[in-house]
């Protein structure tokens, strides 16, 4: 595995990431049929890399691109309506500049906080397999690598960015409780380093929420309010 020393190399590296035969041929067909409304426009077609700054303390994990969402503008979160939610949400707690997030060139900051997801490439059907986020999964505990030396609070969108945060974590010497701490929106859970790690570093703590889906917020299971709670205890505990 190719040493790796800052973000910005893991970030053009991942963009270059081929290992999904079935993500790859999605993500590409996708971007040559692409969607009415964005058919004028070049979509990006390949693996969405995350987005913040390098001495981050609060991680957001999502699940995957959209299809014409990340997948068209090449940043995470970025040009769908489950974006609108999530940067809406980050700037109404102080961790965003703007409200949106349109394209990549649109002046996007975020203060403190970055945004990945355990899967780079947009999935059929927004579904990743578990052998497609396992594939994928050495991304995701380099970034936490890179990290470690600011990362205090990490926050998953959803069950599957959960369970993906527990495997990177424990990868990285965090003892995780057995049975393993269950997904839920507001849940918490302190994770500290195991005995095979320095047990002198300080507990990262795990925050749930629901995801940022349409199926999610147009149905009212996940408020503005909610979320924006959930961002809040976590910033707070990572020192924001």
């Amino acid at each position: 595995m190719t040493a790796v020393s800052d973000l910005a190399t893991l970030d053009s590296l991942i963009c270059e990431c081929r290992a999904c035969p079935r993500l790859v041929e999605w993500r590409e067909r996708v971007a040559r049929e692409k969607r009415r409304a964005y058919a004028d426009e070049t979509y990006w077609g390949r693996p969405v890399p995350g987005i913040g700054p390098a001495d981050a303390s609060l991680l957001i994990i999502g699940l995957a691109p959209a299809a014409h969402g990340g997948n068209r503008t090449g940043r995470m979160f970025t040009g769908d309506r489950s974006g609108d939610v999530l940067f809406a949400a980050l700037h109404a707690v102080g961790l965003a500049n703007q409200p949106t997030s349109v394209s990549a060139d649109d002046g996007l900051t975020l203060r403190g906080t970055r945004i990945t997801a355990p899967v780079h490439c947009a999935p059929p059907a927004n579904k990743p397999t578990p052998a497609e986020r396992d594939e994928c999964s050495h991304w995701l505990q380099r970034e936490l690598t890179l990290l470690t030396p600011t990362v205090k609070a990490v926050m998953s969108l959803g069950g599957f960015g959960w369970q993906a945060a527990l495997n990177a974590l424990e990868t990285h010497g965090r003892a995780i409780p057995r049975p393993r701490p269950k997904f839920g929106h507001g849940v918490h859970v302190d994770l500290p380093m195991s005995d095979r790690g320095d047990v002198t570093a300080a507990p990262i703590r795990l925050f749930g929420s629901y995801h940022v889906s349409q199926q999610n917020s147009f149905t009212g299971r996940l408020t503005p309010a909610m979320l924006e709670a959930v961002l809040t205890e976590a910033s707070d505990f990572a020192g924001l």
